[in-house]
């Protein structure tokens, strides 16, 4: 079994607690409450040519590496990231593996007023209305995850509930399906989830094959101004960050030093 496939066992487990306690309808009413989901699209998009958005994530430990630090308070780490100029915030809520949580992401979204990313493991319609209840403006959908009608159907009830999706990708084929269902956001994560090795060869293998349209997030890998800086200049329109910020002191200079980064690639590759 892979590390991808043993995740999924667990957040199926502890989905069926949660449906249990609180059933399908009653959590449907719930995100149907919930005042309209912000434009994630739109702040990932950025500014036009030359611009680099951050995802910014709440991440207290991962499978790779273990605990990465301890976030007493994420809603205050949130509120740095939107400070520092991130675009969206992620908050993981897978709690086996991740140490995340539910009540994680209401903190974050009560007190940032950026889109904010529902960052687990989607395997069931009832995640996503889960994900909208919570105040949630997007979620993650892992093709390697998912069959092509999941993929599809899942992608139509996000855009339904006014939401956007982040559809990741580690292969061509993932890509490619990934464009097959006219995903607006691609993220290639150059961390295999089936084994954790990360390959940051992969990015620029993979971005030209996003379709043009769409914006392209380079996923896990980033440690320092010289990885942002490469991914800009293969093609990146945003980059996903979290243990580099949550083992920072100042997580705002870093975020605006990684888009100067951005910007200073992009002009690079664009005046030669």
């Amino acid at each position: 079994m892979s590390v991808l496939d043993d995740i999924i066992v667990g957040v199926r487990e502890d989905l069926a607690a949660r449906e249990y306690a609180l059933p399908l309808p009653r959590l449907q009413s719930n995100a149907l409450a919930r005042p309209a989901a912000l434009d994630a699209h739109s702040a990932l998009k950025g500014n036009g040519p030359g611009g680099l958005e951050v995802i910014a994530e709440v991440k207290r430990s991962s499978p790779s590496k273990g605990s990465l630090a301890s976030i007493t308070d994420p809603a205050a780490l949130a509120a740095r990231y939107e400070s520092g100029g991130a675009a969206v915030v992620s908050v993981l809520t897978e709690q086996r593996r991740f140490k995340g949580s539910l009540a994680d992401l209401d903190a974050v979204r009560a007190r940032v007023n950026i889109p904010v990313l529902r960052k687990d493991f989607t395997v069931t319609d009832y995640q996503i209305w889960e994900a909208r209840a919570h105040g949630a403006d997007l979620v993650l959908l892992i093709v390697a995850a998912l069959g092509d009608a999941q993929l599809e159907h899942f992608l139509g009830l996000t855009h339904e509930l006014g939401m956007n999706a982040l559809v990741e990708t580690h292969t061509a084929e993932e890509v490619d399906r990934a464009a097959a269902v006219n995903a607006r956001l691609i993220g290639v994560n150059v961390r295999n989830l089936k084994t954790l090795d990360i390959d940051r060869s992969v990015f620029p293998e993979l971005a030209g094959r996003i379709p043009e349209g769409s914006v392209t997030i380079a996923e896990s890998g980033v440690r320092d101004i010289a990885d942002v800086e490469q991914f800009a200049a293969q093609g990146a329109n945003a980059v996903l960050v979290g243990e580099a910020l949550v083992r920072h002191d100042d997580p705002e200079s870093t975020i605006g030093a990684f888009r100067a980064a951005g910007r200073r690639a992009w002009r690079r590759v664009h005046q030669h």
